[in-house]
């Protein structure tokens, strides 16, 4: 996995917090440490942080403290503080971090690795062997690099954007490359935290005026942490020209003042690029690529950590099944058959609203395909004619009298070009035609068109899905619905137990502690059937299950016990009732699902099976017709 101490993702989806909830308290610990909502919320167009503001757009939503499409809210958390947090959930419940001096010299392949994570250990080599993969794992000891052979049945590759186990593999990216490139500056400065605090707080600070152009990410207002993010132009301009002296004159003159405490810890370039890699497995499906390793986003809206945190979610369960010998190896390939398609769409979505970004400083006269052009244009006839650092005197010439469209001369409503410009720019922000945070629609919407699932039988049902996925794009809203593939819709509900009652989100009945399927069915005759079915047969699969019966709001105690009978012998069933919101909607309507169908729901809170029970007439056959589909066996294995 790759670490990094430079501050990178810092927005978490509800998707991602969904399932951090999941994960020892992971969600509360996030939701504690992050700054405050009304320090993060707004997105700031200005001439510089002490300047005029341009225009300001605000993120959240009512419904997104009132918690109505999701149990939890969106965050704003840096990604290396999450990973100490992950680090300090993984030892608590056994696993230990281990650095090279710990482990000593020893090279072989006989270390005792289970439940470690290697540090300061780099993959530099991998070979197919008969029982997996050979890994080199090169690491620093004493100033000489050595490596260290490991032996593993499989290998996930989550070592980032740049990484070297799909290298290795040879697993080639398809898609854009190079649409920008820019410097990173990691800083601290508290007193431009205060200030910001006080007088424009916000998550990111669109700046333009004619000494400097930046993108300035605060990742926490409070402790004064931002990084900025400068576009450069090589071979023009190098990253080597960006020294910690002249990245300090970048923020003063995007800051407008200059703060006593500015603390430069780290500079980076990197490259934007819109990729999916080709597969997501090699080596005979022994290597395996998640997060950043399998995709390469543009950052706008937050798209790679997310889309990298559900890869492993749904890769999980499928690996716990398959090494426990309950699920066939082909469940592996359901992993990129069902998180590829998502990859590919998240990728057009992070173009676009890249594109969405770049149309404001286009509205202010400072078009980036007009910079790019003007670039193109030196590389092409001056780059083999005159010597670069005239190359860059003409570059940079040019890109200040760019710059001199933002100028307070220019830039003023008495101004009519300016005036134009800033209407334009309004009409842009009051639109939500700029850069976006948020994307339900994409986030919870998104829905598994094949793979550890049973595809409903009715094409016409198919149909009317792809429409109202079209709906829900269109508008940007997230529109609760059980399908086969989406994810379980979010209801509170009441527990109906003498021993544990309370209130809890329907997606708290998908356990987080084990790999366990659930049933969620109407208190009917014949879906109690087919959940007794269900029972039997994930108790021959030795396949954890669980049936949730869905009462109506006001259910009486002795309608209730009903369910004791219905399911006896059985007792690995909850009873609950329904919580309806404003809406009145019942647990069924919502879902947009008649209340006789029965409702599969994998380990992953995603929906693997609708079935109007009454259409059943066989329920042990049709029980194992579903779990041989979903689990990739044979029907004689089930």
């Amino acid at each position: 996995m790759e670490f990094t101490r430079h501050p990178r993702a810092h927005f978490i989806n509800n998707r991602t917090m969904e399932i951090f909830r999941k994960f020892d308290g992971l969600a509360g610990d996030i939701e504690k440490a992050q700054p405050p909502v009304d320090l993060w919320r707004k997105f700031v167009y200005c001439t510089s942080l002490s300047g005029s503001v341009l225009g300001s757009v605000d993120h959240m939503k009512q419904e997104d403290f009132d918690k109505v499409i999701s149990p939890i809210s969106v965050a704003h958390f840096s990604q290396y503080k999450l990973v100490d947090l992950l680090l300090n959930k993984l030892e608590g419940i056994g696993f230990h971090t281990c650095f090279p001096d710990d482990i000593g010299g020893r090279l072989t392949r006989d270390l005792v690795l289970e439940n470690k994570i290697l540090m300061g250990h780099e993959c530099s080599s991998i070979q197919l062997t008969d029982e997996g993969i050979l890994l080199g794992a090169s690491f620093n000891n004493g100033g000489t690099m050595q490596e260290r052979k490991l032996h593993c049945g499989l290998l996930l590759a989550a070592d980032g954007a740049k990484s070297t186990v799909r290298e290795l593999a040879g697993i080639s990216m398809e898609g854009a490359r190079d649409l920008q490139k820019l410097v990173s500056v990691h800083f601290l400065s508290r007193n431009l935290g205060k200030y910001l605090s006080s007088e424009r707080p916000g998550m990111l600070f669109f700046i333009f005026n004619p000494d400097a152009i930046g993108v300035l990410v605060a990742h926490d207002l409070e402790h004064g942490e931002f990084v900025l993010q400068i576009p450069f132009y090589p071979p023009q301009q190098m990253f080597d020209d960006f020294s910690i002296k002249v990245c300090e004159q970048i923020i003063v003159k995007l800051v407008g003042w200059e703060p006593a405490d500015v603390q430069v810890l780290d500079i980076k370039p990197w490259v934007m690029h819109a990729e999916v890699a080709e597969k997501y497995t090699g080596c005979n499906n022994r290597v395996i690529l998640v997060g950043d390793a399998a995709h390469r986003f543009p950052p706008a809206g937050g798209f790679g950590m997310n889309t990298g945190v559900q890869d492993a979610h749904n890769l999980a369960w499928k690996l716990g099944l398959l090494l426990n010998g309950v699920a066939g190896p082909s469940i592996l390939q359901t992993y990129e058959s069902e998180r590829k398609p998502v990859a590919i769409s998240n990728t057009k979505l992070s173009v676009q609203n890249f594109k969405a970004a770049m149309s404001v400083p286009a509205t202010l006269g400072l078009d980036p395909t007009v910079a790019n052009s003007v670039h193109q244009v030196i590389n092409s006839s001056l780059g083999s004619v005159i010597p670069r650092n005239l190359q860059k005197t003409v570059l940079e010439g040019l890109f200040s009298i760019g710059r001199a469209q933002v100028s307070d001369y220019i830039l003023n409503e008495k101004n009519p070009i300016g005036s134009l410009r800033l209407a334009r720019l309004r009409s842009i922000l009051d639109e939500g035609k700029s850069l976006q945070l948020q994307f339900p629609a994409e986030d919870l919407g998104f829905r598994y068109e094949k793979g550890a699932l049973v595809a409903e039988d009715c094409a016409e049902t198919a149909q009317q899905a792809e429409k109202l996925k079209h709906i829900n794009r269109s508008s940007g809203e997230y529109i609760p619905s059980a399908k086969v593939g989406s994810r379980l819709p979010h209801m509170l509900v009441k527990t109906l137990s003498s021993s544990s009652e309370g209130v809890l989100s329907t997606m708290d009945l998908v356990s987080g502690d084990k790999v366990q399927f659930v049933l969620i069915v109407a208190p009917l005759k014949k879906s109690y059937e087919l959940a007794c079915a269900m029972l039997k047969i994930a108790e021959e699969l030795t396949l954890s299950a669980k049936v949730c019966v869905m009462w109506p709001q006001g259910s009486v105690d002795a309608k209730v016990r009903g369910s004791r009978s219905e399911l006896a012998p059985w007792t690995n069933y909850v009873d609950v009732e329904e919580i309806p919101r404003a809406s009145d909607n019942s647990w069924w309507e919502t879902c947009q699902v008649s209340k006789n169908k029965v409702i599969l729901v994998r380990p992953d809170e995603h929906i693997a099976w609708i079935k109007e029970s009454d259409m059943v007439r066989d329920a042990d056959s049709e029980v194992r017709r579903v779990f041989s589909q979903i689990l990739c066996l044979n029907r004689q294995q089930v």
